[in-house]
């Protein structure tokens, strides 16, 4: 028997089962063929600290030291270019605003960002605190850990029913049965069907699709170091990814759990957001994708033992910070589990912890 059974084997169930394997064996249920194969392996994988809402924000602010410093760092620079049109001032002043963002010259973005067009974009802002994450290599030190721990990581390990009883949590796969003490939902999109499956209460988890496109280089340009550019409301943005572009409408269009895909039509629309703020036309898309960014009702992160089932642990509702809050999410997981007490103030913990969405 596991001390706990993660279900999810993307970066809320590797990072959780990690913190979680310091304090006994630790086994992770993947149901596909590899780790971080859904919205972990689809990320943007950009730091961003100030993004999100006050608690995500907190989490991502106590993450930062881990980001930098863990197996030797997994940030380099990037940067973050906002622009707007003539019609999008107010829009581009609370993103200026909440981002943290210093308002620049068109001029200024054009040298950053040559393909900038300054007939469409009449404000830019900018930092140097967005950095890229090297996501893949998080991944595996996460799983390292849990295994050198003692414990398991297992793919192709789909869970197909959830039983209680006097031994405590039997969770049955293709491949057998596993036993626990505790139970750690990090299913993702699917963390309600998982929480229906062991008889707990779901909170609401709604899965909302995001798309993506790769482009070549534009006009031939290095895009190396350009830093990503964001439409304001994240109404698009774009990121370089080695030596190609990628593009994003940045959509939010609430669906169900599945292996998502790229909608034709929404793609097309965004990257006609794109190209009406750039003079270098989009030529051909190389490859598009699609991932799933879950939320809960409240858009926050849901850390923690359920208040009804209190072995029955939530690490769901990542959405789009699940790679930028991964130290701190699991670390606060891992002190609600033990008793510990946390680094976060109460008040951004309230606002993580199930008990909110049990009221």
């Amino acid at each position: 028997m596991s001390d706990f059974v993660v279900i999810g084997g993307g970066i809320a169930g590797l990072s959780a089962g990690a913190r979680l394997s310091a304090h006994g064996t630790v086994t992770v249920l993947e149901a596909e063929d590899a780790l971080g194969y859904h919205a972990s392996g689809r990320s943007a994988a950009l730091f961003e600290e100030n993004y999100g809402k006050p608690a995500i924000v907190a989490l991502s602010r106590a993450s930062g030291t881990y980001h930098r410093t863990a197996n030797g760092g997994y940030l380099t620079p990037r940067g973050l270019l906002l622009v707007a049109g003539p019609s999008q001032e107010a829009a581009f002043e609370r993103d200026v605003g909440d981002l943290g963002l210093a308002p620049i010259s068109v001029d200024a973005a054009r040298a950053m960002v040559p393909i900038i067009n300054p007939a469409s974009v009449s404000r830019a802002a900018h930092h140097d605190a967005a950095l890229d994450i090297d996501t893949d290599r998080m991944l595996q030190d996460f799983a390292r850990v849990i295994r050198g721990n003692g414990g398991a990581v297992l793919t192709r390990a789909r869970v197909t029913a959830i039983r209680y009883g006097d031994s405590g949590w039997q969770i049955e796969t293709a491949d057998g049965t596993h036993a626990a003490r505790h139970l750690v939902n990090a299913a993702g999109a699917w963390a309600d069907e998982i929480a229906t499956l062991a008889g707990v209460p779901p909170i609401g988890i709604t899965p909302y699709r995001r798309s993506m496109a790769r482009l070549p280089a534009p006009g031939g340009h290095d895009v190396t170091g350009w830093p990503m550019v964001m439409g304001v409301g994240e109404s698009w943005y774009a990121k370089p990814d080695a030596g190609k572009l990628l593009v994003s409408p940045a959509e939010q269009d609430a669906t169900h759990p599945h292996d998502a895909y790229a909608d034709d039509m929404v793609l097309a629309e965004g990257l006609a957001r794109y190209e009406n703020m750039v003079t270098e036309p989009v030529t051909r898309v190389e490859t598009n994708w699609a991932g799933l960014r879950s939320f809960a009702p409240d858009r926050v992160l849901v850390l923690g033992p359920d208040p009804a089932r209190r072995d029955f642990i939530w690490c769901a509702g990542q959405g789009g910070y699940g790679f930028q809050t991964a130290p701190a999410a699991s670390q606060l997981v891992a002190d609600l589990v033990t008793g510990r007490a946390s680094e976060l103030d109460p008040e951004n913990i309230a606002a993580l912890t199930p008990e909110r969405l049990r009221k």
